[in-house]
């Protein structure tokens, strides 16, 4: 029962095109507010943390996202953000 709830609340992420569009949405709205690109980052890497403790993976990808994130070290972590900022602007 609690792993389909945490599936369900996650539906959102199971498009790529829309994640990503989505995500890069959210750099644009930041750089209007006057947030650095190294700002953006450093929230990523809270977000990815935070989602890699509280939400159940969806999909074998995001399954795998959580186990490199486990397995990285802080400042692999800090690629792994990296990346996905430059994938999303």
């Amino acid at each position: 029962m609690e792993r389909e709830k945490c599936l369900q609340a996650m539906d959102f992420l199971k498009d790529w095109s829309a994640w990503r569009s989505s995500l890069n949405e959210a750099i644009i709205a930041s750089h209007k507010f006057g947030v650095s690109d190294e700002k953006v980052k450093e929230i990523s890497e809270k977000m990815q943390e935070f989602l890699t403790q509280k939400v159940c993976p969806a999909t074998k990808e995001e399954e795998l996202l959580k186990e490199m994130w486990n397995a990285a070290r802080p400042e692999e972590r800090k690629t792994i953000a990296g990346l996905f900022f430059k994938l999303a602007d």
